[in-house]
């Protein structure tokens, strides 16, 4: 009788151990803060997600190409400047002797490139924008109910 009264109490501890187990362990969807959220609310955040990356992008082309726009106005103004005989880089190895005139109207042709692709950036960012936004202001409504 004794020995049934310790295993009934050695049943009784590992019982306790699995429940506490089972406690400190939730189910891993719950470190998944989207779990609980239908499969459409699921993919909206997905796709902003991905949206949020691609203006990430866009931006560091926008600012790739300031740099240069900025770049480009530089060398204008130097160009402008100079008298005589100028020589430009080909390639970081070929030093060619070219015009004043030829050079400033690569470089206004140049500018002139940027410029559109800037501007075409600039209507890419207010689209990517109002996406962003819209898709946001959806989930935000689905998550609060």
């Amino acid at each position: 009788m004794e020995e049934e009264r310790k295993d009934e109490h050695n049943h009784d501890l590992e019982e306790e151990r699995k429940d506490e187990h089972d406690h400190n362990h939730a189910p891993e969807q719950a470190g998944n803060p989207l779990a609980n959220l239908d499969q459409e609310t699921q993919s909206m955040i997905q796709e902003l997600q991905m949206l949020e990356q691609g203006f990430q992008q866009l931006l560091m082309q926008k600012n790739a190409f300031s740099m240069e726009s900025n770049e480009t106005d530089l060398i204008i103004k130097e160009v402008e400047k100079t008298e005589g005989e100028i020589s430009r880089i080909i390639g970081n190895q070929v030093v060619i002797k070219s015009t004043k005139d030829e050079i400033l109207k690569d470089m206004k042709n140049k500018k002139e490139l940027i410029d559109k692709r800037m501007a075409s950036i600039d209507e890419q960012e207010k689209d990517y924008s109002k996406k962003i936004e819209s898709i946001r202001e959806e989930v935000m409504k689905k998550i609060q109910g």
